[in-house]
């Protein structure tokens, strides 16, 4: 019996680092760490010993001979990585727990002829956490954790879908760090309007902003401000019950439109299609939970401009999705490109995890039927307007295998990625929507760092943020050795932090 990594599979490779065989990849020091949907037990040189799925924050890990239904193609996934790959078993050469030790080396602590920084760090998710992490485990720092919100938790606890409570529990993890003795928590504080960065710098030795990337990208389209089209990100925020959320989503049309085929977009588009009593033990806004009860949302189409073998979806994701029993997945099978990609598809190409998907004809002129909800993939084809009636969204306008078609909805919910937005009192790119830095040293500014999205972009899960994260850590602590960074012991603290 070996084991296998599943769909809530967070990227942050603590499993790989208690496997005493080296059997999990790509481990962080890997060319393809971050870039890979999940990461991967090889079954030729698993063990079965058991400690990466004790290790897993996120209960990702099961004995393959113990895998549900909808978990049993991940047997394949795991084993389907490692077919051109050697045999990864290596005890006594590269595991990470059986290796021929060398000399010790402390690179990533400050040595006792430095005093500990004071290091404040803005945003309470996932990038600011490791940050935090590493600060806590690996310096004697004292950390000030800072978020605008009211609660801790970011993107764990606002981003992620609530049907996938595994994925959330990783916060758990994140948790015991936000009790630690050198750790003041200061939420409800936002940056730019109960303080400033400057009065932040004044204050710290060290600032590290881990503000994510909370802006919904526009589609630039004719009609896209009508009522009835909104932003992912709306929607997110309104099932996982942010305080900033709107209070309503209409759910009174018959079909939506998804623009858009990344994780986000097969999130509301599985929740929207989801049956409510499976929500019920979630931790679903109990608001949205009632509106879904009542939905009329019979239909969700999830619009993608290339085809199948470029879809933004990760692995993981799209088979939760085809493999979900409260609803059925179809193709549309307007464009002849569609069905040649899937038929050439390789394994471990996007386009062949559709292999087993039914291809129909879909008649976008009518209303769906009052029956099964089910989802629709429709590939090659490109929003040009949302379309009005009566002052609310009547449908979407597309171009797509030389012809335009008109998609009748109620509903249009673009869902084309993020964006960061600007701190007052730091650079910002607009292009890119990241503050300029080098490494995470911010440019311009002394003793400054950025994590996560707002330093490389909206790219990457959970746990690319921790190697993220380091990076950033051993630049401040290279700059704390270096003096680049002013340690200022003697500093008096308190009182600042105070909402006005």
């Amino acid at each position: 019996m070996v084991f296998a990594i599943t769909q809530t599979c967070c990227n942050d490779a603590t499993c790989v680092s208690v496997c005493p065989v080296n059997c999990i990849h790509p481990t962080p020091d890997e060319p393809d760490f971050g870039s890979t949907d999940m990461l991967y037990i090889d079954p030729r040189s698993c063990i079965n010993c058991g400690a990466c799925a004790d290790a897993c924050p996120v209960d990702a890990i099961f004995p393959v001979d113990m895998l549900s239904e909808s978990l049993k193609p991940y047997a394949e996934v795991n084993a389907r990585y490692y077919e051109e790959r050697p045999v990864s078993h290596d005890v006594l050469g590269s595991s990470p727990v059986f290796h021929n030790w060398g000399p010790p080396t402390f690179d990533r602590t400050i040595s006792s002829d430095f005093p500990a920084p004071d290091v404040a760090v803005v945003g309470s998710g996932p990038a600011g956490m490791y940050a935090v992490e590493d600060l806590l485990l690996h310096t004697s720092a004292r950390v000030t954790l800072i978020d605008r919100l009211d609660v801790a938790g970011g993107l764990i606890r606002f981003g992620v879908a609530p049907d996938h409570p595994s994925t959330k529990r990783i916060d758990e993890t994140f948790a015991r760090y936000r009790e630690h003795p050198r750790l003041t928590m200061r939420l409800g504080v936002e940056v730019g309007k109960d303080v400033t960065v400057d009065e932040l710098a004044a204050k710290h030795d060290a600032v590290i902003y881990a503000v994510g990337a909370s802006s919904a990208k526009s589609l630039g389209i004719a009609g896209e401000q009508l009522p009835g089209s909104v932003a992912a990100t709306e929607v997110v925020s309104w099932y996982n019950s942010h305080p900033d959320a709107v209070d309503v989503v209409d759910l009174s049309a018959r079909r939506a439109v998804l623009i858009g085929n990344g994780n986000v977009a097969l999130d509301v588009a599985r929740i929207l299609s989801s049956r409510p009593g499976s929500l019920e033990d979630t931790s679903i806004s109990r608001a949205a939970l009632s509106a879904l009860r009542d939905s009329d949302v019979r239909e969700v189409v999830l619009l993608a401009r290339r085809g199948p073998e470029n879809a933004a979806y990760t692995e993981p994701e799209i088979l939760a999705l085809t493999k979900h029993p409260d609803f059925d997945v179809v193709i549309d099978n307007h464009d002849e490109r569609v069905a040649k990609a899937i038929a050439e598809a390789r394994p471990g190409d996007k386009a062949y995890l559709l292999r087993d998907v039914r291809q129909e004809a879909v008649d976008w002129s009518s209303r769906p039927a009052q029956e099964r909800r089910r989802i629709v993939l429709r590939f090659h084809s490109s929003p040009v307007e949302v379309l009005g009636e009566g002052g609310s969204v009547s449908g979407l306008r597309t171009t797509g295998a030389d012809s335009t078609v008109d998609i009748d909805a109620g509903m249009v919910v673009r869902a084309v990625g993020y964006r960061g937005v600007p701190v007052p009192g730091l650079p910002f790119d607009e292009a890119t929507g990241t503050i300029p830095n080098t490494a995470g040293r911010v440019e311009g500014r002394a003793a400054t760092y950025v994590v996560g999205w707002i330093k490389r972009g909206p790219s990457g899960g959970i746990g690319a943020n921790r190697t993220c994260a380091q990076e950033t850590v051993a630049g401040l602590l290279d700059d704390v050795r270096g003096g680049a960074v002013d340690v200022r012991g003697s500093r008096k603290r308190g009182g600042l932090l105070r909402r006005s």
